[in-house]
């Protein structure tokens, strides 16, 4: 692991935690790595029963680190964008074990579309969730073109993924992928307290209704790289190339 991401096990629960405050938990590809190893290794570790994703207090993630990942994204016009992002999307697409997220501060691009792959989500209420891909010259990855539609209608998904509209906690809750709003000092021991509900709950039962519950995991995976296709397409676009050097002449400024 980096020192970017920590992983603890804590009785029958696993706590992936994003630590790059000095960058807002920007995500590098070696984070993605580490992540998907997390996720991976735990699928079959009976004693593991829960996952819990957080970031560090007052930030969950800023989204993508843009120039890590734009190294990976344009580097070869054939292949999809960030391969280490996608191998992550496919973890979450493949994983059978429940995942608690706990949403502190931002959560911008793919700190938002995870979400969708969460059983629960708990935020605090400074979170806020925004999915800024349009203005990129992109479009939205992590199966979200399947899953916000599915959870919140198509006309709040295309607010969201397409015009970029931001939400806070309380209309990420209205909206139906934020499930409880506290306050931040309350946020990691709410989220330690659903997740020990849940590893407390008879197992196969918890994995058989869970797996009834979601797209089956060839439908997100055949979602996911039609969109990482399109995405790749569009990092080389003259919208995108022209919006990414806005983006960094203002970053600059």
């Amino acid at each position: 692991m980096t020192r970017h991401v920590t992983v603890t096990d804590e009785d029958a629960i696993r706590v992936i935690r994003l630590s790059r405050p000095e960058k807002k938990n920007a995500i590098t590809q070696d984070m993605y790595r580490d992540m998907t190893s997390a996720i991976d290794s735990a699928q079959h570790n009976a004693a593991i029963r829960c996952l819990v994703i957080s970031g560090a207090p007052g930030v969950f993630t800023a989204g993508n680190d843009l120039e890590d990942f734009l190294k990976d994204g344009t580097s070869t016009s054939g292949t999809p964008r960030a391969s280490n992002a996608v191998l992550f999307l496919h973890s979450l697409a493949h994983n059978a074990k429940p995942i608690v997220a706990a949403v502190d501060g931002i959560a911008i691009g793919i700190g938002t579309t995870m979400l969708f792959h969460c059983d629960q989500v708990i935020a605090s209420t400074r979170a806020s969730f925004a999915t800024p891909f349009i203005h990129l010259g992109l479009v939205p990855e992590g199966a979200s073109s399947l899953l916000a539609p599915w959870m919140m209608g198509h006309q709040r998904a295309f607010s969201m993924l397409v015009m970029g509209r931001a939400l806070s906690a309380d209309e990420a809750r209205a909206a139906g992928f934020v499930n409880t709003v506290v306050a931040p000092e309350a946020l990691d021991a709410e989220a330690q307290k659903v997740a020990r509900e849940i590893a407390a709950l008879p197992v196969e039962a918890v994995a058989a209704s869970r797996k009834l519950l979601k797209p089956a995991p060839e439908d997100l995976i055949r979602r996911i790289d039609h969109e990482s296709r399109l995405f790749g397409e569009r990092m080389r676009s003259t919208e995108a190339v022209g919006a990414f050097k806005a983006f960094f002449a203002r970053k600059k400024a």
